[in-house]
């Protein structure tokens, strides 16, 4: 059964213009816990899924992954991120949209995801790319808003693919 709000693709308790409030977070890890699980369930290839903020604490993660693996995986993939941000400012190559890592037996891809947040997804090694690639942006696009991260310590955000605010 589909959460409340899942059928227009907004998270449960907003209207996709408003921020959710700080008390409705229960409600807002439920919601993304299941958003995650529906991309892992509906896009062949994608073993796990995690939304992180953008200095790599976990937010969210799919079901079969276990918190120890997700709070790993959230942490490497904002350091890959960090990495190549950091490419791309010391050679020109401006914003990262997205990282792709491939390994002999699996894909990381990680892209911001709203405000100070990013979202990582594991697959396949015989996984198609472009249709991971394109089912993450077409879920950070309907949802990318009410993934937001506040800073911590009141310090600036940075968005990996994203200009500063």
């Amino acid at each position: 059964m589909n959460p409340p709000g899942a059928a227009a693709g907004l998270m449960a308790g907003t209207t996709g213009k408003e921020q959710p409030k700080v008390n409705d977070k229960i409600g807002q890890d439920h919601q993304l816990n299941w958003l995650l699980d529906d991309l892992v369930r509906r896009v062949v290839g994608i073993r796990h899924s995690v939304v992180l903020s953008a200095d790599g604490l976990l937010l969210g993660r799919s079901a079969e992954l276990s918190k120890d693996d997700s709070e790993h995986l959230s942490a490497m993939a904002s350091a890959f991120q960090s990495l190549a941000r950091g490419t791309g400012r010391q050679f020109g190559g401006g914003q990262v949209r997205q990282t792709i890592v491939e390994m002999d037996h699996a894909f990381l891809f990680v892209t911001a995801a709203g405000r100070g947040a990013c979202l990582a997804v594991l697959g396949e090694e015989d996984a198609d790319v472009g249709m991971i690639a394109y089912e993450m942006n077409m879920l950070v696009k309907r949802v990318g808003a009410h993934l937001a991260s506040a800073p911590r310590g009141g310090a600036p955000v940075t968005v990996p693919g994203r200009r500063p605010s």
